[in-house]
């Protein structure tokens, strides 16, 4: 399965110089989020596949649009053509009150509620989200400070991919598109990444 990775910057490549050929042999679509809806959108009428995505930590627009006939993972293990998906969105909390900002602890308990739902898939194969982990390619300012619960569901689940965005690749010695985690291949989706499973 050939699966499409984006995250954080629409890219030209498809969204101003669309043909139909280059999703001819993309399976699934999974966005890191802070994407336009409209974007997301776009791909799933034009691309005729599945189209996954967790919230960005710029992603509220998505409370008045959301990006229509677009499948949210948020909290949840979704299963495609047998492989099991894990999403959790957002990113530290840096402004108090906003959406899609969280605290170690508060992304903690996400992860919790979802353990009944990883025990009855058996795992999980591609953990989903916006923000990095914490000290693996995660930036030294609050924002951009990824989480270490991410780290153990890592260890724990041994899942194939931790795909994420957030880190951009302006952000210059920062960006780094793969690396590995235990047994884990960790991929930076900022704008397009295929990876196949």
């Amino acid at each position: 399965m050939r699966i499409l990775l984006i995250s954080d910057e629409e890219s030209s490549y498809y969204w101003d110089y669309y043909s139909a050929d280059k999703f001819k042999d993309i399976d699934l679509i999974i966005s890191c989020g802070d994407l336009a809806p409209q974007y997301l959108e776009f791909l799933v009428t034009f691309a005729h596949v599945p189209v996954l995505y967790v919230h960005g930590n710029h992603d509220e627009c998505y409370d008045i649009t959301p990006p229509s006939g677009c499948i949210c993972i948020e909290d949840t293990v979704f299963v495609y053509k047998g492989v099991r998906i894990m999403g959790l969105g957002g990113s530290m909390r840096y402004r108090p009150g906003r959406e899609y900002q969280y605290t170690e602890r508060q992304m903690r308990k996400r992860y919790h509620k979802l353990r009944p739902k990883i025990f009855y898939h058996r795992g999980i194969d591609i953990l989903v989200t916006h923000s990095p982990a914490f000290n693996l390619n995660d930036g030294d300012d609050l924002p951009h400070i990824g989480f270490s619960i991410f780290l153990e569901i890592m260890k724990k689940y041994k899942p194939k991919f931790f795909v994420h965005g957030h880190v951009h690749k302006s952000y210059g010695h920062q960006f780094k598109r793969f690396d590995t985690f235990d047994d884990t291949t960790v991929v930076n989706a900022c704008e397009r990444c295929i990876i196949e499973i």
